[in-house]
């Protein structure tokens, strides 16, 4: 039990750290969420939105940080 309560606080952690750093970008003015594939749909009061490129570009680099991460752990 100890081991997964020190992934879920490294996890923790690594979630802080990127929502500081999703933060930060946007305050700079990096398009985060409103890239080219981010799909916008507006009509009248209702706003759907569907980050489809965002999602990619956080997946591959969740996937790279994992495997680097885990790799140094072994």
């Amino acid at each position: 039990m100890a081991s997964l309560g020190r992934w879920l606080m490294l996890l923790g952690g690594l979630l802080f750290v990127f929502g500081g750093l999703l933060v930060l970008l946007a305050r700079w003015g990096v398009p985060v969420g409103r890239l080219p594939g981010d799909f916008v749909y507006q009509r009248g009061n209702l706003t759907c939105v569907v980050p489809l490129a965002t999602s990619l570009l956080l997946s591959l680099l969740f996937t790279l940080l994992l495997n680097i991460l885990a790799r140094w752990l072994k």
